[in-house]
């Protein structure tokens, strides 16, 4: 006696995972829908082999999650099972493949994929964001011809929980940088602010700083700037913003804004070697402008 399925609601083609490839030591979860009765969960042999219900023994080593489905779904058609039987296979979880989580995280490294993970459970196995973490992600999906997916970040991740994305074995995430400014030499408080995608001056950045002490050579203030070529000096007429005879200066990701003290000779070439110091120094303050 032949068995008619409905028609499923969802084809597992669209399912992002659906190219990795079973292997053994895998926990699939497998329904026939319609046919609660040959729902299952099994794992897959050190031989790649399977046992189910109704079929014996399926080899779904190697195959896909939809190649195994196509597989299962014949079987049980051609040995008389059912009629256009309708089948689901889920990876409940991946003995290999699991996801990489790199950059501003605290224990970056590959992590196991247990079911269904998301992307907020990987950051949080990965001991949760550094206080350089920048305002974005990126997801590599293995397997994929797609471009790199770029996910906000929230310093607090609850505040946008639209992106906890679903992750998967093979999947590779990288916190980026945050954008920050340096502000070191002769302040009240030498540090580095983050920018979050804002602009901040020279003012506004030694604002920040706490302003600059009675010792401090305004005529000597340099930002100093990594380009192509290298490291670059430029001075700053910090007397002359100040007096607002001169407009203020924006500052760029990553500037080293360096304030010499008045006792201090500054030498041309040299200045890079002391703000290069005095950053290494510098506490990074979650200042936003």
């Amino acid at each position: 006696m032949w068995l008619r399925a409905q028609q499923p609601p969802l084809n597992a083609s669209s399912r992002p995972d659906a190219a990795l490839r079973l292997s053994p030591g895998d926990l699939i979860e497998l329904s026939v829908y319609n046919v609660p009765d040959l729902n299952t969960k099994v794992r897959i042999g050190s031989n790649g082999d399977v046992y189910l219900p109704l079929i014996d023994y399926v080899h779904l080593g190697g195959l896909t999650a939809e190649e195994a489905q196509s597989l299962i779904q014949k079987r049980l058609s051609d040995e008389g099972f059912l009629k256009d039987p309708h089948v689901s296979v889920l990876v409940d979880e991946y003995s290999s493949g699991g996801i990489s989580v790199l950059g501003e995280v605290a224990k970056p490294g590959v992590y196991p994929v247990r079911g269904q993970q998301h992307l907020f459970d990987l950051i949080s196995a990965a001991g949760g964001l550094t206080e350089k973490a920048g305002r974005s992600l990126s997801v590599a999906h293995r397997g994929s011809d797609s471009p790199l997916v770029t996910v906000p970040l929230s310093r607090n991740l609850a505040d946008q929980p639209e992106s906890n994305v679903q992750v998967y074995a093979g999947d590779t995430i990288i916190v980026s940088n945050a954008d920050v400014v340096y502000v070191v030499g002769d302040v009240r408080r030498a540090s580095a602010f983050f920018l979050d995608g804002g602009q901040l001056t020279v003012l506004q950045a030694i604002a920040l700083a706490g302003g600059t002490t009675r010792t401090a050579k305004l005529s000597a203030a340099r930002v100093i700037r990594k380009g192509p070529s290298g490291m670059t000096e430029m001075p700053v007429r910090l007397k002359q913003i100040l007096e607002a005879k001169t407009p203020d200066m924006p500052m760029q990701a990553n500037d080293i804004l360096f304030i010499p003290t008045s006792a201090e000779k500054v030498f041309m070439g040299r200045t890079v070697d002391a703000a290069m110091q005095a950053v290494t120094a510098a506490s990074i303050v979650a200042v936003h402008p």
